[in-house]
C-alpha cells in the first residue's frame, strides 16, 4: 500500500470534515422560521417520533408521513409563538416549582427516582432535556391560561339562560338511587279495597322507618316491575322521573321513605338509597388574605419567592400580616384591604391558590406557592359551613361555562397568534418545490 503524504491526508482530512459538516447540516436544517426564533429538522424529527410511538401504543392507524409532518411543524410554530410571548411577558419558572411538577409526574406514573430515569434513557432523553421539557410546558400552560381566561366573561345572564334551558334543569337535577314499592288497586276500586291497600302501604313504611329492609320487603309486597330486583330503580335524576314520583321526594333526605302517594296504578312508595348532586348545599367557607408578588424585570422568581419566604417570617413573628399586605401585595383589588378576600366560595380561586388554602389551618400562614398570577403567601382567618345553595350551583354553572369555553378560545386565541406572527416555512416535500412564506 502505498504511502501518503501529510499534505495528502491533511487534504483527506479536510475532505471527510467536510463531508460530514455536510452531513450534519443536512440533517440539522432549519425548517421553519418563526418571528425571532427557528425549528430545526432534529426538533421536528424528535417529536415526529413521539408522535408516531403515541399513535402506534393506540393502535390507531397513523396518517401519511407528509401529513404527519405538516401537523407536528404546526404545533412546533405554535409553541415557539406561546414561548416568545412568555419571554417577553417574563414568564419563569423556579426550580423549586419545577421540582414539584416533575415529582408529580414520576409519582403519577407510580415508578421510583431511578425506574423513572430509566424510562426517559430507553425514550432517549435525558433528566436535562425532559426538565426544559416540563419547563417549557408549564411555561405555554401559563400563557395559555392568562391570554385565554381574559378573553372569557361568563355575565349572570349567561348563568340564567342555561339554568332556564332544558339541559340546565337536567344539568341541576338532582340524582336518586331510589327504590320503589306499588301495592296495586284500581282505579274504580270501591272504598273498602282503597282504604286496604292504604294501609298496607302506611304499615309498610313504619316497618321500614323501624328498620325493616326496604328491598326485602318489596321483594314480598311489590306490585311493580322491579319487584324482584328488590323494588331498585335505580339512579334517576328527578327530571326522568314522572311528576307524581318527584313531587314525593321534595324535601326528602338520603335513607328517608315517601309517605304513600296513589296513582291509577295503585299507592306508591319511594325510598332513597343514595343521593348524587344535594338539593342544599352546605359550603365550607374560609376567610383569607393573601399577599401576592409578580415576577418581572425588576424581580425575578426566585427574588419574589425570597421576599415572601422573609415576609411570612416577619408575619409570624409580629403579627402584622395586614400591614405588610397593604405596603408589599400586588393584587390592586385587596392591597388596601390588608390583602381581605373575604368568604371564599368554591370554584372562586385558581386550584393553586383552592389547594394552599385548604391545606393551611385557622390562623396561619401558608408558605410561597407560584400561580398563573405571580408567588402568593395566604393566611387562614376562620372556616365556616353556609348553606349557599344558589350560590353554588351559580358558581358551579358559571365553571361549566367557562370551561366550554375554554377549548373554543384557546383554539381562536391560537390562531390569532398564528396570523398575527411571521413565519417562512422551509420544508419541502415532493409536492413543494420552494419554501413556503407567511408574513402579517
Amino acid at each position: 500500500m502505498p504511502k501518503l503524504g501529510l499534505s495528502s491526508v491533511l487534504a483527506a482530512c479536510v475532505l471527510i470534515a467536510g463531508t460530514v459538516t455536510a452531513q450534519v447540516q443536512t440533517l440539522d436544517r432549519v425548517v421553519a422560521v418563526v418571528d425571532e426564533d427557528v425549528v430545526m429538522a432534529s426538533e421536528l424529527a424528535q417529536r415526529m417520533n413521539t408522535i408516531a410511538s403515541q399513535i402506534q401504543a393506540q393502535q390507531v392507524q397513523a396518517p401519511p408521513v407528509d401529513v404527519l409532518r405538516r401537523q407536528v411543524l404546526e404545533q412546533l410554530i405554535i409553541e415557539r409563538l406561546q414561548l416568545q410571548m412568555a419571554s417577553r411577558a417574563g414568564v419563569t419558572i423556579s426550580e423549586s416549582e419545577l421540582d414539584q411538577a416533575i415529582a408529580r409526574v414520576q409519582q403519577n406514573a407510580s415508578v421510583s427516582p431511578e425506574e423513572f430515569r430509566q424510562r426517559l434513557r430507553s425514550d432517549g432523553m435525558t433528566m436535562k432535556s425532559f426538565r426544559q421539557q416540563i419547563r417549557q410546558e408549564l411555561m405555554i400552560r401559563r400563557v395559555e391560561q392568562g391570554s385565554v381566561n381574559r378573553r372569557i366573561q361568563i355575565t349572570d345572564q349567561d348563568i340564567d339562560n342555561f339554568l332556564r334551558s332544558k339541559e340546565g334543569e337536567f344539568w341541576k337535577s338532582p340524582q336518586y338511587e331510589l327504590g320503589h314499592i306499588l301495592i296495586p288497586i284500581s282505579s274504580s276500586a270501591p272504598a273498602s279495597e282503597v282504604t286496604q291497600a292504604r294501609e298496607k302501604a302506611e304499615e309498610l313504611v313504619q316497618q321500614v322507618r323501624g328498620g325493616t329492609d326496604f328491598r326485602r320487603l318489596a321483594i314480598a309486597n311489590s306490585a311493580g316491575q322491579n319487584a324482584l330486583a328488590g323494588g331498585d330503580l335505580g339512579w334517576r335524576k328527578t327530571v326522568e322521573l314522572p311528576t307524581l314520583f318527584a313531587d314525593a321526594l321534595s324535601g326528602l333526605k338520603v335513607g328517608d321513605i315517601t309517605e304513600p302517594f296513589r296513582s291509577d296504578a295503585g299507592f306508591h312508595l319511594l325510598k332513597i338509597h343514595a343521593q348524587k348532586g344535594a338539593s342544599e348545599q352546605l359550603v365550607e367557607q374560609t376567610k383569607v388574605r393573601h399577599i401576592l408578588l409578580k415576577p418581572s424585570a425588576i424581580l425575578t422568581d426566585d427574588e419574589a419567592y425570597n421576599k415572601l419566604v422573609a415576609m411570612r417570617e416577619e408575619a409570624m413573628a409580629s403579627d402584622n400580616f395586614t400591614e405588610l399586605a397593604r405596603e408589599n401585595s400586588e393584587d390592586i383589588g385587596s392591597m388596601l384591604s390588608g390583602g381581605d378576600l373575604g368568604w371564599s366560595m368554591p370554584g372562586q380561586f385558581v386550584p393553586e391558590f383552592t389547594q394552599a388554602m385548604n391545606t393551611t389551618g385557622i390562623g396561619e400562614i401558608s408558605l410561597p406557592f407560584r400561580s398563573q398570577f405571580g408567588w402568593h403567601i395566604l393566611m387562614v382567618e376562620g372556616r365556616r359551613k353556609q348553606d349557599m345553595t344558589d350560590q353554588y350551583i351559580r358558581n358551579q354553572a358559571a365553571n361549566l361555562l367557562r370551561n366550554r369555553r375554554y377549548e373554543e378560545e384557546l383554539q381562536n386565541w391560537r390562531r390569532e397568534i398564528r396570523d398575527q406572527a411571521y413565519v417562512e416555512i422551509k420544508l419541502k416535500d415532493e409536492k413543494q418545490e420552494g419554501p413556503e412564506q407567511e408574513a402579517q
